[in-house]
């Protein structure tokens, strides 16, 4: 695929910037069977990491889902140990037609998307602005981390966007999930959005709230 040298090179700056005392030492496997600390998880004694270690298969396109008609496909630590601490991760995201993914933040990851195939509007948001591009195969994109964003597969076909994150495990919050998808009152919401309470019981069913 034409887009694979880009991914190596954005994925070997994002480990290098990120990782300057990497090379103090070889490497700190994951050891899954045991708590996370605030650093990562503790690593695996190298008398038994293997190669196995340092792959993860299955990069591929992911079962388009609803509401929003796309599919995610992962890799970070929990399924690729070898990335513990090295503060890198990648995704993969299919866009069925009119796809979208909703608007949401990384508290903890700054985000580069690589437009693989399609057309895809994205951007982000401040407290005094948008900054919103639409994308065509070939093209970054920068999401600033902590900040809100979007992107909608705005093509007349599928689309398909490849990301790092400069995480090893980023945390996602969707702003639906949210608002909608817990037992916040639904009085509150109406007072706090202007919404109608209607919408917002149509909402929380789609996003399993309730209250």
């Amino acid at each position: 695929m034409k887009m694979v040298p880009i991914i190596l090179l954005f994925l070997a700056l994002f480990s290098y910037t990120s990782n300057a005392n990497s090379f103090t030492n070889d490497f700190c496997v994951a050891n899954l069977g045991l708590p996370k600390t605030p650093s990562g998880y503790p690593c695996k004694s190298e008398t038994i990491v293997t190669a196995n270690d340092f792959v993860s298969s299955g990069f591929v396109a992911g079962s388009i889902k609803s509401p929003f008609n796309i599919g995610f496909t992962s890799v970070n630590v929990n399924n690729l140990p070898g990335l513990n601490g090295l503060g890198i991760s990648v995704a993969r995201i299919d866009y069925a037609i009119n796809g979208s993914v909703p608007m949401h933040i990384h508290p903890d990851a700054t985000e580069l998307a690589i437009i693989v195939e399609g057309v895809v509007d994205v951007g982000f948001i401040t407290p005094t602005n948008v900054y919103q591009k639409t994308l065509k195969a070939g093209d970054v994109f920068v999401f600033p981390v902590g900040l809100l964003h979007f992107s909608v597969n705005s093509g007349p076909g599928k689309a398909i966007v490849f990301s790092a994150f400069s995480s090893d495990n980023p945390s996602l919050q969707i702003l639906d999930g949210l608002i909608f998808g817990n037992k916040l009152a639904t009085e509150t919401i109406e007072k706090t959005t202007l919404l109608e309470k209607a919408q917002i019981m149509k909402l929380k069913e789609k996003f399993g709230g309730s209250g």
